[in-house]
């Protein structure tokens, strides 16, 4: 997955403004108690975070 895809789907699924706050706000046990954009800091791939989030949160079918 490409960054710019997971940017989409988390506009998608959040709203543009929201899914930035998400990002930074939201811990997310999946990725070990970080939050997305701390995940990507770590250097996790998009596609690991995505799936952290899609566990996390109730993502439709066709985004995930």
């Amino acid at each position: 997955m490409r960054l710019t895809q997971f940017w989409e789907r988390m506009d998608r699924q959040f709203g543009a403004t929201y899914s930035r706050s998400v990002a930074k706000d939201h811990v997310l046990a999946e990725l070990g108690g970080r939050t997305v954009d701390q995940a990507f800091a770590d250097g996790e791939s998009a596609k690991t975070i995505w799936a952290a989030v899609v566990a996390s949160f109730d993502v439709p079918y066709e985004l995930r």
